[in-house]
């Protein structure tokens, strides 16, 4: 999932108009829909959890454009719901994995194990507009992150990166055609509140993650009278414009190396032979990244170039249980180990095309080439593990429609139980911290000593009977409050965190876009 410019980019020019209700005929046209479900498998694949058998599909229409919703110009939105086993839900729970993007038709599954929620929750995972199976958008499976080495600043490869980036602009806008230009976060919401509709519900409850406490934000701020209880786990600086949130993960992914990864492969040096402190380990990172960029390697499993070496490692700082996979990694390449990882998950193309556009659609990208160039010199000397490398770049070239979100303030909002740990690589500490201290009648639960993206469901009790004293008995905490968090792992020992464990089911069932 999952970033930080000036709030006061975000005009409220066209406020008032984006959140009007739709008229009468608009209701007429999509309000009367109903979603045919049905079982999304007919055999529970292998592997997946006990009850997995109740997970419906269904699907419904909704306008491409919601500000000109009669134009006859529709979309298609994916969902899935997973129902009590006996008994009648008390609550309907809108789910999200974050992104943004991802796909969430799976996500229900991972609450199987939290009886509490799942026994007396309607849970409803939402692909939404963009991705999954819902009508999707592309950029063309050109991708220019991870294409070449950020840390090399010579001209020629600065013309490789920058000029990728405007190429990457210009095949998502072209390749995903008019419903590019309405695939924003603003027009998301108004589908799940079309969604919300055709359920039948006065109101909804939102659990999102990453990307997922964005989109939530901004469906409270929209539709705040249809928005029960809200929980935002592993938070995004939502009450700015994205381009900070991103701009931080040098910093975010920088101390969740050094504080937990590198002094936790140093604790089991008997087991990877990387180094006895953390800085060792580090040391050897930067060798094996300094002779990747001499000499590639080739294993059977694909080619490593220091710039995989970088993704393997990004990917791995967001679970403390991918801790062990990416050390091995790391020591299968120092050279040091012979024990192999296996095939890493690559993000299917929609997803990628999603996150791009609503990135690059929803708020203002300040600066140019020339901007990009300074920024990562800045934050790479700062943060060398991912200072350099610059996710929004794209966004610099984009030829962004014209829209204006309504700022998330939390005025008028239900109480927003925000969750989030303290070394979060992805969603930082400082960017919860500031959207808590924006968005009015907010609670932060801190997790301390914890780093993983992702919290509620994933063997945290402390969090997860909080959470579920909320979402599921309507008791909000009264004031902001802490939980520890789980201790790292052994090597080998722990589970999948839940959005790792919600995107490995999808893949299972073929449901991504790979």
């Amino acid at each position: 999932m999952h970033r930080r410019a000036t709030a006061a980019v975000l005009t409220a020019v066209t406020a008032t108009s984006l959140i009007i209700a739709p008229t009468a005929a608009q209701a007429s046209t999509f309000a009367t829909q109903e979603i045919q479900w049905q079982k999304c498998f007919d055999q529970v694949p292998p592997g997946f959890p006990p009850g997995a058998e109740r997970l419906e599909c269904g699907s419904f229409t909704a306008p491409m454009d919601w500000h000109n919703p009669n134009n006859g110009k529709t979309i298609t939105i994916a969902v899935s719901r997973l129902t009590p086993k006996t008994g009648k839900a008390k609550t309907t729970v809108f789910t999200n994995p974050g992104g943004p993007g991802g796909e969430g038709r799976s996500l229900p599954l991972v609450y199987l194990d939290r009886p509490k929620l799942s026994e007396n929750a309607e849970i409803i995972g939402i692909d939404p507009r963009g991705t999954g199976a819902s009508s999707n958008v592309t950029c063309g499976n050109f991708m220019t992150l991870g294409s070449t080495d950020p840390r090399d600043r010579s001209k020629a490869n600065l013309d490789l990166l920058y000029d990728g980036m405007r190429l990457q602009a210009q095949y998502c806008q072209a390749k995903s055609g008019e419903l590019g230009k309405h695939v924003t976060t603003e027009q998301t919401v108004r589908d799940l509140d079309l969604l919300r509709q055709l359920l039948g519900k006065k109101k909804v409850s939102w659990l999102g993650y990453s990307g997922g406490s964005w989109m939530g934000a901004y469906y409270a701020t929209y539709f705040p009278k249809t928005v029960d209880r809200i929980v935002l786990d592993s938070n995004a600086e939502f009450t700015g414009p994205w381009q900070p949130v991103f701009d931080d993960w040098g910093m975010g992914f920088e101390r969740r190396f050094r504080v937990d990864f590198l002094p936790w492969v140093a604790k089991y040096d008997n087991v990877y032979h990387l180094g006895k402190t953390g800085e060792e380990v580090r040391q050897a990172y930067e060798r094996t990244r300094a002779e990747l960029a001499e000499q590639p390697v080739t294993l059977p499993e694909g080619t490593y170039y220091p710039v995989t070496l970088d993704m393997i490692i990004r990917a791995g700082l967001y679970s403390k249980d991918s801790f062990h996979d990416t050390a091995q990694t790391l020591a299968v390449l120092a050279g040091t180990a012979q024990q192999k990882m296996g095939v890493q998950a690559s993000y299917p193309d929609a997803q990628i095309g999603t996150l791009y556009t609503i990135l690059c659609n929803d708020t203002p990208f300040k600066g140019d080439r020339k901007y990009l160039e300074r920024d990562a010199v800045q934050d790479g000397k700062k943060w060398p593990l991912f200072g350099y490398y610059q996710l929004m770049g794209p966004c610099a070239f984009w030829d962004r429609p014209n829209v204006n979100l309504k700022r998330p303030t939390g005025i008028g909002v239900a109480p927003t139980l925000m969750v989030q740990s303290v070394r979060d690589a992805a969603t930082p500490l400082e960017g919860a911290q500031k959207a808590h201290r924006n968005f009015k009648n907010s609670v932060l639960l801190t997790v301390e000593d914890e780093g993983d993206h992702g919290i509620y469901g994933f063997g945290n009790k402390c969090v997860n009977d909080i959470v579920e004293r909320y979402l599921v008995d309507g008791l909000a905490p009264a004031k902001d409050l802490t939980c520890p968090g789980v201790p790292l792992p052994a090597p080998g020992d722990g589970t999948s965190n839940p959005l790792t464990k919600a995107r490995q089911l999808a893949t299972q069932l073929g449901w991504g876009n790979a």
